[in-house]
């Protein structure tokens, strides 16, 4: 990892976007809708990576198979469309990144296993411009599968050696290795404290979004 990759590619929640705040939201919207106490904060930023089952299982220990599951997920998913950027931002310290990668020749993207119903608009009210977005639906098959990696890098211009793809969850480890990528972990993310996240197999550790920042920002500086 002496030089910079020309793409960078980035998990959505828990990497580039705190969403937590909204998708906590939503969560307790559903534990309220079911006369229930709201959980606190931290208890379900741990899930948010898990996607939107793992949140109504969590929020009422209902699992996917229960008959009730489908619907209580609806009602979470159409609480959390209702404003999907009221508090979620982009991590601070990670606009400079962004910006050094939205020039030529280098660019992001944005693969990510939240439909595509809940990740543009998001994306296009944080005012974000991803060279390439790949989203849960848009393809028939998802994270861990390399699949989605390779076709961002695809419609960047790049190749799968010339991308870091950046997570917080042990299955953009598994995605970025399968598609020949630098994997790239970030500890700020969605991450239980039970998983043994150093089991990841990543290529890299970041701790803070602005430690990601310099790192990279330091590559591009280097001399040659």
């Amino acid at each position: 990892m002496s030089h910079a990759p020309l793409g960078l590619l980035f998990d959505l929640d828990g990497t580039l976007v705190d969403t937590a705040p909204d998708l906590a939201r939503a969560t307790n919207a559903l534990r309220a809708h079911h006369g229930l106490d709201a959980l606190p904060f931290e208890v379900i930023r741990t899930q948010v990576s898990n996607g939107g089952s793992a949140l109504v299982t969590l929020a009422l220990g209902l699992e996917a198979t229960h008959p009730e599951h489908a619907a209580a997920r609806a009602f979470l998913l159409d609480s959390y469309a209702r404003d999907v950027a009221a508090e979620s931002r982009v991590f601070p310290g990670l606009e400079p990144l962004l910006a050094t990668w939205s020039q030529p020749p280098r660019a992001w993207g944005i693969v990510t296993n939240k439909p595509r119903a809940y990740a543009a608009p998001l994306i296009e009210a944080l005012g974000l411009e991803p060279g390439a977005l790949l989203c849960a639906d848009d393809l028939p098959v998802r994270k861990p599968d390399p699949e989605p990696l390779w076709a961002a890098a695809q419609r960047l211009g790049l190749n799968a050696a010339q991308c870091w793809y950046i997570g917080d969850h042990v299955r953009d480890m598994q995605a970025a290795h399968a598609a020949g990528m630098t994997a790239i972990a970030v500890g700020y993310g969605y991450i239980d404290e039970a998983e043994d996240r150093h089991s990841w197999r990543a290529d890299r550790w970041f701790e803070k979004p602005q430690d990601l920042t310099a790192a990279l920002v330091g590559l591009i500086d280097r001399p040659r």
